[in-house]
């Protein structure tokens, strides 16, 4: 059995008030080196078989059409999980 991973960012002029929450607490937490935060989403797809690259178009694919929101996110990786 195989893993594909798809991540997915917003798009860097939309606004990510998850990421303010989350640069604003982590100065609190004594995490101080870190200027800003953008927070996106990681789906995991598992397939049947090998990883192959025909698997890993229709992953984009896939990411382009239903996964990500194209208008205020973009698709920023599609990759084989080689640790799955």
């Amino acid at each position: 059995m195989g893993r594909v991973i798809v991540e997915v960012m917003p798009k860097p002029e939309i606004l990510d008030p998850q990421g303010k929450a989350v640069v604003g607490a982590l100065p609190r937490l004594g995490f101080t080196q870190f200027m800003s935060v953008r927070q996106g989403k990681r789906f995991e797809l598992e397939v049947a078989g090998p990883v192959t690259p025909e698997i890993l178009a229709a992953a984009r694919e896939a990411a382009e059409k239903m996964l990500a929101n194209t208008v205020i996110e973009d698709v920023v990786a599609v990759f084989e999980d080689r640790a799955a």
